[in-house]
């Protein structure tokens, strides 16, 4: 007698056997290859994005709209190709590094991508703290406090295989979309503006320029291009080529899904700022000021709403950020650390911000920064990996996926660039940028 698998996640590998081995199962059996994508779109709906968005749509109302639907678009494509590097060699992208690359090169990439995951939860852990600390007026130190808790309960739920955790974070997911479902019935949109913007290009002067450069820098993110091929190296066991390819479609599909989701998102916290601050307070470019003034404008209910989600972002997003400095650690220098001195490490510059006294909006545009400055080495490193047939076989990318791939990270590149040299005033010389 065979015995039955027990846990979620047996459950979950046992279903999509069968589905790969052509057995019936229904629409339910292609539900277990969900699950990667969704964990990665969190870092494209973290406490940085809200900051971005509610700058973007307070200040220039829905005309930065095709800016988000640009960034959306060439994160689909990493994420994709990250999951196909995991799902074709069996390897993460922090280890083909290490395998690849130079020694010196591949721990310089370490020490940069370590740096780079303290500036991601600097960010998405100091969201969290300030969505608990508005919604239930607590100092922002006992918010970090209680994020910190809360993230670390969930990474907990991590070590019982990576159904329970891909579950949870798709709620939390859920949770912030259905909360900007709600907050469209709660503030009045212009949706025939918000379609002529989304397909239109425009860039009113220096600064829309500027912002629209910060909306893509706090959409692609270092660590998802690393994390994605870690979550699908070894998620589903596959025979041959053939399995390989159905994996492959099933996660393409899901990276679209996953990324319409977040995408739509985003859209919707813009245009809730160009609707509630645009026409009045077109200077609301912080999280708190945007709660202070939902609150007299469209009431309590579309306040609460926005803290909800930003809170859900928050401890999620640092959550995912703690598992891809885990994963990138065992990568590059092949050993892990207990996940308690994992989250530790990580957590400890935000509250080093917060005891300085330093401004917490001026701490999330110093983190985009770094994240800017750490961005290229894993977007080359996975266009060099996916494109060599040495390493992929008969997966290696395509022409035009090559030259969309490469397109794409040259445009994200320079745009973090101008975000660099305008974030340390070099061009503040410009005419039109200041």
């Amino acid at each position: 007698m065979t015995e039955q698998p027990q846990t979620l996640t047996e459950r979950t590998v046992v279903t999509a056997r069968r589905v790969l081995s052509g057995k019936p199962t229904g629409w339910g059996g292609y539900a277990a290859f969900a699950g990667p994508a969704v964990i990665a779109s969190i870092a494209y709906v973290d406490p940085g994005n809200f900051a971005t968005n509610i700058q973007a749509g307070a200040k220039y109302g829905y005309g930065l709209l095709w800016v988000v639907l640009l960034a959306n678009l060439i994160a689909m494509l990493l994420q994709a190709l990250s999951a196909k590097l995991g799902i074709v060699t069996g390897r993460n992208l922090a280890e083909l590094c290490r395998d690849h690359f130079s020694r010196p090169v591949a721990m310089g990439m370490w020490v940069v991508s370590e740096i780079a995951a303290m500036a991601t939860d600097l960010a998405e852990f100091l969201g969290g703290a300030i969505g608990l600390s508005l919604l239930f007026h607590l100092p922002l130190l006992y918010g970090m406090i209680v994020t910190a808790i809360l993230t670390y309960g969930l990474l907990v739920i991590g070590n019982f295989g990576f159904r329970p955790i891909e579950l949870i974070i798709g709620g939390m997911v859920s949770i912030i979309a259905l909360c900007y479902v709600v907050e469209m019935f709660l503030v009045p949109i212009d949706w025939g503006a918000a379609a002529v913007h989304t397909f239109v290009p425009q860039l009113a002067d220096g600064e829309a320029l500027l912002l629209a450069v910060s909306i893509i820098g706090a959409t692609v993110m270092p660590h998802a291009v690393y994390l994605h091929s870690g979550l699908t190296q070894a998620r589903m066991p596959v025979r041959d080529d053939g399995e390989r390819r159905k994996v492959l479609r099933f996660s393409n599909q899901e990276v679209i899904a996953a990324l319409t989701v977040a995408g739509l998102v985003n859209f919707a916290m813009v245009m809730m700022a160009a609707s509630a601050f645009h026409a009045g307070h077109p200077e609301v470019a912080e999280i708190e000021t945007a709660y202070h003034t939902l609150t007299p404008l469209f009431g309590a209910a579309a306040a609460l709403v926005f803290l909800v989600s930003l809170i859900v972002s928050g401890v999620s997003a640092s959550a995912v950020g703690t598992m891809a400095g885990q994963m990138i650690m065992q990568g590059f220098v092949g050993f892990r650390i207990p996940i308690w001195l994992r989250r530790l490490v990580t957590m400890c510059p935000a509250f080093i911000v917060v005891a300085l006294g330093v401004n917490a909006t001026n701490a999330l545009v110093i983190s985009q920064v770094i994240l800017s400055i750490a961005l290229p080495l894993p977007m080359i490193a996975l266009l060099i990996f996916t494109g060599r047939t040495d390493i992929m076989g008969n997966f290696a990318n395509g022409m035009l996926t090559r030259v969309a791939a490469v397109t794409a990270t040259a445009a994200v590149l320079a745009l973090n660039f101008v975000l660099i040299l305008q974030t340390f005033g070099a061009l503040s010389d410009f005419p039109g940028i200041r």
